[in-house]
């Protein structure tokens, strides 16, 4: 017999706050500014992240990020109807489609670490917002939509 994992056997409105923060992977790459192409609403991320991320990609305004940055989203189960501007790695999102987490999911390989150690972590690949000029001139392919 497979074992269910809370995510398989939950729906994410049921979740407990401690469970739905553990889906977070902590790669930050949420925290990358986009641009969004308004007809084909593609995603296009680039290396600039939020002046509020510190060098392990720990958000350093986390309890009141939403306030102090209008654009962060505080993501709830609703938000994930059409999770389209959702880095294609990340859980909530994975969850929202019906995909399994990767291997390197904490929750999956019981390392916090091998988020890292797959490359999926965006620390050492990013400007801070502050030190950046036009966005169109950072854009990257190392993380999608």
């Amino acid at each position: 017999m497979t074992k269910k994992y809370f995510w398989e056997s939950k729906p994410l409105q049921e979740l407990t706050r401690e469970e739905w923060e553990s889906l977070c992977d902590h790669c930050a790459k949420c925290c990358l500014h986009k641009i969004e192409d308004i007809d084909s609403r593609e995603i296009y991320f680039t290396n600039v992240c939020c002046r509020y991320l510190d060098e392990e990609c720990n958000c350093t305004r986390y309890t009141d990020r939403s306030k102090i940055v209008p654009d962060c989203v505080t993501l709830t189960p609703s938000d994930l109807q059409n999770p389209y501007w959702l880095p294609d790695t990340c859980a909530y999102r994975l969850i929202a489609e019906g995909k399994p987490l990767p291997d390197w999911h904490p929750l999956i390989s019981g390392n916090p670490d091998s988020v890292t150690q797959a490359g999926q972590r965006i620390a050492g690949r990013v400007v801070s917002e502050l030190e950046a000029d036009d966005l169109e001139q950072h854009l990257i392919t190392w993380v999608k939509a």
